[in-house]
């Protein structure tokens, strides 16, 4: 039973924290950023639109403001494409994901890069699984 418990905790801490992108911005860690996407597969059905937020994790000293590039498979379309995430703001960025009806089922990749105003690009990706309806 307590490996049970230990396991459905883990799982969901898991699903909470994400995959992290390699660090970006300045040399140290606390002068640096990442970002977290979803750590599981994003499942959608085919003509359906959901919601999915990824959050710029900034280290201790960074402060800059950095530019997100977001692209997807054909077959999957993403709101928006940029956006600046100010260094005053808040770092979590909603995006809109649409699956066309007549996408084919299976999965399909959705790249984020983050550029700082200065310092070293990185970039990740999650996965969006396509399912019957």
């Amino acid at each position: 039973m307590k490996t049970v418990l230990l396991l459905v905790a883990s799982l969901s801490l898991m699903v909470v924290v994400g995959c992290e992108s390699p660090r970006g911005g300045g040399i140290s860690g606390g002068e640096g950023f990442k970002i977290g996407t979803p750590m599981l597969d994003t499942k959608m059905k085919q003509g359906e639109i959901a919601s999915v937020t990824i959050k710029l994790h900034r280290g201790e000293y960074f402060k800059r403001d950095v530019r997100l590039d977001i692209t997807s498979s054909k077959g999957i379309a993403v709101e928006p494409t940029q956006t600046v995430v100010k260094a005053n703001e808040k770092p979590d960025v909603h995006l809109k994901i649409t699956v066309a009806t007549d996408a084919a089922l299976g999965e399909y990749k959705v790249f984020v890069k983050g550029t700082p105003e200065t310092g070293e690009a990185t970039s990740t990706e999650f996965t969006v699984k396509v399912v019957s309806p």
